[in-house]
């Protein structure tokens, strides 16, 4: 049992009740549920006035504060139930006038069905076990068995005001079952309302489980190799990412479900609970083994099949729209995948983990009801279809933010522990792309992925290693497709300072530089191509050279031949990649600073001994220099390749953009 600690107004109880109940994923699921208390206030002229709290529509209940629970005033939402009916916008206006504060959330779709049920404190929550019980034939039935008389039956309406006023009317029952849609129960009491809840649930779970020995799943494939989960990620993305970049993630928790022989029937059976259609589309899609084996086509066929499937559904039930609704994007949002679990796909894997964890709860009530009833039932699809387009529900989506410039994409960085690398990779995760920071320097790496925190970008992958190391680079790539899905783009950065005159400059000194400032450009160049090309969805290689590629300075000759190097590889990717839409080009700048460790060493040193400055001065004599007489930083380079990685430069190949301030020396030529 959970014990709510004492509180002194409604609205924490209820804050405090929500979060216990959000914490368990079998009661709700992001988003989804909603519960209420009710109250007293003293309005802005100092009345006393009875009050709802009730959860902001879309708000998560396991985070929700008080701040998610608008407050609306309770005699107007009950001088509604009056009313014979009312039509969807009309209702929400009505709720919306009836708030406290103009400006606060917008309160759950279900308001008025918490305003009519007299109870102080009410509970609305998706139980899986609840769900299993109505997605049958005879759930009316199994609802009596399991939980008795004293809970009334309401077969499948959408919420809205009809709901409520039927709901209304049933306050002298224990509580509420919905079909295909939950649970509703009150009590005068917080505690005691969390406690019937709970009860309630366990009692059905209790049901279910004397039906069936629950047995495990009859059949369990092998677990996907390594390079069958490369391969299979790659066409995957390849084939869902064509028109929105995607990331796509694997949970392994779905393997029960995944390897059953009637995979596809769980996965047509629908979603559990209708509120989970918004993110995770009405059903989910199942590939073959074939698929995870390799079959050519076998996945393009897979995913051509749902989205044709889905296509037929929006024609067969356009006459229930208005004119002007556009069909929502095809693709599956989770896919069932033998020997491996659940793969998902989002904006971020944020998204996708939320999609992961409403396919876990709706492909496992469906799971759970085939195997104790033979068959799931779900809601009629015309039903579906007008919950999928409901303005209503779709509003949750709608009021999220607008979507950064990079949400979906994928990057590696190289040398993003410090200087230009670090600034690339925050400008990219700041712009919501996924990014792999990689670098020799763990400590500097840790220091990036902090500042990823701060700025709210989507947690980055973090490999440490040598990139100039065949196997580190390797290891790297097949790391980032597993973790993310695959990749768009690549930057590469990774370089080191050499310094002296060639007199003076050692064979180790040589190699190393060139080692880690154009070996490393190849290993990584060859790993990306091979990868973008099976991914089919083209790519963007960015190579950070210098400006002294064009235009060398004594005594630092090993440098600038590494440089030079970068460049000619830079030009031959453009030539042989092409013809799969892969781009390559690059960006030279000259004189960052900031950020930067390429002057550490010494460096810094022999580079203003070369040009008759003093070290601290060297960074004004380089601004001093350019044409624009400008200091260049880490920013203004990463704005350089952020063009060069996005949409904006799609026709543009083979080329290089000096980020130097105006060196004439080092025009491009």
């Amino acid at each position: 049992m959970i014990i709510l600690e004492p509180s002194r107004t409604p609205l924490k109880e209820l804050v405090e009740r929500s979060q216990a109940i959000g914490a368990d994923q079998s009661l709700v699921v992001y988003g989804g549920g909603n519960t209420s208390s009710k109250g007293e206030i003293h309005d802005y002229l100092g009345r006393r006035r009875s009050v709802l709290w009730v959860k902001g529509s879309g708000a998560d209940m396991a985070i929700a504060g008080e701040r998610d629970y608008p407050a609306l005033y309770l005699e107007e939402l009950l001088a509604l139930r009056e009313m014979d009916a009312l039509d969807d916008e009309t209702m929400t206006d009505y709720v919306t006038r009836a708030l406290v504060d103009p400006t606060a959330r917008r309160p759950s779709i279900e308001t008025l069905l918490h305003a009519f049920l007299p109870a102080k404190h009410i509970d609305h929550v998706h139980a899986d076990a609840i769900c299993a019980l109505t997605n049958q034939a005879e759930g009316e039935r199994a609802v009596r068995e399991a939980l008795g008389a004293g809970f009334a039956y309401v077969d499948w309406m959408r919420p809205g005001f009809a709901l409520s006023k039927i709901a209304g009317e049933l306050g002298e029952y224990d509580g509420i079952v919905l079909a295909h849609h939950g649970l509703i129960v009150w009590d005068d009491q917080s505690a005691a309302c969390l406690d019937r809840t709970l009860a309630a649930v366990a009692k059905a779970d209790a049901y279910l489980n004397s039906l069936t020995d629950r047995p495990q799943a009859a059949f369990r494939h092998d677990d996907a190799s390594d390079e069958q989960v490369i391969a299979l990620m790659l066409k995957l993305r390849g084939a869902l990412a064509k028109e929105k970049k995607q990331v796509l993630r694997i949970d392994s928790r779905l393997r029960d479900i995944s390897d059953r022989p009637d995979v596809i029937a769980v996965a047509n059976a629908g979603v559990s609970s209708a509120d989970h259609m918004l993110r995770m589309k009405p059903w989910a899609a199942a590939l073959g083994i074939t698929a995870v084996e390799g079959a050519p086509g076998a996945v393009e066929e897979a995913v051509v099949g749902y989205r044709a499937s889905y296509i037929e559904y929006f024609k067969r039930n356009l006459a229930h729209l208005p004119k002007g609704y556009v069909q929502h994007d095809p693709n599956p949002r989770a896919l069932l995948v033998p020997g491996i679990g659940v793969v998902t796909t989002g904006s971020t894997l944020n998204e996708a983990s939320v999609i992961a964890d409403i396919a876990l709860h709706s492909c496992g009530v469906a799971a759970r009801v085939i195997d104790i009833f033979g068959e799931s039932k779900s809601i009629p699809e015309s039903e579906t279809f007008k919950f999928d387009y409901w303005p209503m529900e779709l509003y949750k989506l709608k009021s999220r933010p607008t979507a950064a410039r990079f949400a979906g994409h994928i990057f590696i960085v190289t040398g993003a522990g410090s200087g230009i690398g670090r600034g690339i990779a925050l400008e990219l995760g700041g712009s919501g792309a996924s990014v792999v920071l990689a670098d020799l320097d763990e400590n500097g790496l840790a220091e990036v992925e902090s500042e990823f925190k701060n700025i709210g970008a989507p947690a980055p992958l973090v490999i440490p290693g040598d990139q100039s190391d065949e196997r580190t680079v390797h290891a790297m790539v097949n790391s980032t497709i597993r973790h993310f899905g695959g990749f768009d783009g690549v930057i590469m950065n990774a370089g080191i300072g050499v310094s002296d005159n060639l007199e003076d400059l050692t064979e180790e000194k040589w190699s190393r530089g060139l080692r880690i400032n154009l070996t490393s450009a190849f290993l990584l160049t060859r790993e990306s191509m091979r990868v973008l090309r099976a991914q089919a969805l083209g790519g963007s290689l960015v190579y950070v050279a210098s400006k002294n590629a064009f235009a060398p300075g004594a005594g630092f000759g090993g440098y600038s031949v590494s440089k030079a190097g970068m460049l000619q590889l830079m030009r031959i990717a453009a030539i042989e990649g092409g013809s799969a839409g892969i781009r390559a080009n690059a960006v030279n700048p000259d004189a960052v600073f900031d950020h930067s460790k390429l002057w550490a060493g010494g460096i810094r040193e022999q580079r203003a001994a070369a040009h008759g400055v003093r070290p601290e001065e060297l960074e004004d004599f380089y601004a001093s220099r350019n044409m624009l007489k400008v200091r260049v930083t880490t920013r203004d380079v990463a704005n350089s390749v952020a063009y060069l990685l996005s949409d904006e430069s799609s026709r543009t190949t083979g080329t290089v953009i000096a980020v130097d301030g105006g060196v004439a020396a080092a025009f491009p030529r």
